[in-house]
């Protein structure tokens, strides 16, 4: 990892026309302000691909229509659980966070004299009062709302981030987990079209990060996160983003083989794993940052196009 006077001399700066769902502009008024605060407090983003996530999971177990009750049950205590852990993860990163001029402007690491007990406190009931209230209910639902949680928190936030280069690849479990509560919703958790899902989404993840993590790798070591590209250098990272990449085309093609799924199913997505790969391979010839921007939103779109695909093809098969 460089050292920070290094890093601060060789610093580029960010292009302030790139927002993500970590980096949302907080300076606005009154119940706008509010609105937006929360938003990105509970990253309320991320908790919507989670729950696409879910559905996809759910719709797979059901082989078509979950039923209005399994997801219903699935956005009220699966948003709580996903939006009180991201929560609590915010409050644990708030110094780490100031440090990054892609997550200063987060409502915690831009008030680091507020302590804001309050936020882990809430982030907790929000995830431990759904599963409880469940669990006599699902019981399968409530283990993975917990262990999603404990896996993003515990395993991810506070062992592994701070610690290793590896630490996305454990903790891309807790959106595996994410499809794993959409089939419990659904009554079959271990369905295999769901599990192939969850394989996926394990897969997809680093993809997902290591190509953010490219284009803001001196950010993430000013931050003091070993993520790969800072420990590697973004070329050898590349590289491993697109072994991940090709894995995860791999399950998200398998699934074709799902007969709930078929060819409505594979064309579309054989031909955005195509383009998915290609930008993967772009990444390894010039590992620049307009390049990893690219791939990181083309995975986005990507992962969403599955899962679109996956509910689409269960309900007209």
């Amino acid at each position: 990892m460089l050292a920070g006077e290094e890093l601060w001399r060789n610093h580029v700066p960010l292009d302030p026309a790139y927002t993500d769902e970590l980096n949302i502009p907080v300076q606005a008024t009154g119940s706008a302000s509010v609105r937006k605060t929360l938003a990105i407090l509970f990253k309320v983003r991320v908790v919507v691909l989670l729950l696409f996530a879910a559905a996809g999971g759910a719709f797979l177990a059901a082989g078509g229509w979950p039923g209005v009750d399994s997801l219903v049950l699935l956005v009220l205590c699966g948003g709580s659980a996903a939006g009180g852990a991201s929560a609590i993860n915010q409050y644990l990163e708030r110094e780490l966070d100031s440090r990054m001029e892609r997550t200063r402007g987060r409502p915690l690491a831009a008030s680091l004299r507020t302590r804001a007990v309050w936020v882990p406190l809430v982030g907790g009931v929000m995830i431990i009062v759904p599963s409880v209230a469940i669990l006599p209910i699902n019981p399968a639902l409530s283990l993975f709302l917990l262990l999603g949680a404990v896996i993003y928190v515990v395993v991810y936030t506070i062992w592994l981030k701070p610690r290793t280069p590896l630490n996305i690849v454990i903790g891309g479990l807790a959106g595996s987990v994410a499809v794993l509560c959409g089939s419990a919703a659904a009554g079959n958790w271990s369905d295999p079209g769901a599990v192939t899902l969850a394989l996926l989404v394990f897969l997809w993840t680093p993809t997902h990060f290591w190509s953010l993590a490219i284009a803001y790798r001196r950010d993430y070591a000013r931050g003091g996160f070993p993520m790969l590209p800072v420990s590697t250098g973004p070329h050898a990272a590349a590289w491993w983003v697109l072994l991940h990449s090709a894995a995860a085309v791999l399950a998200a093609l398998a699934l074709a083989a799902r007969p709930v799924l078929g060819w409505l199913y594979l064309l579309p997505v054989a031909a955005a794993s195509l383009l998915f790969l290609i930008f993967s391979v772009r990444l390894i010839r010039r590992p620049s940052r307009s390049r990893a921007l690219a791939l990181f939103h083309t995975s986005n779109l990507y992962l969403a196009l599955v899962l679109l695909m996956v509910c689409v093809g269960t309900m007209v098969s």
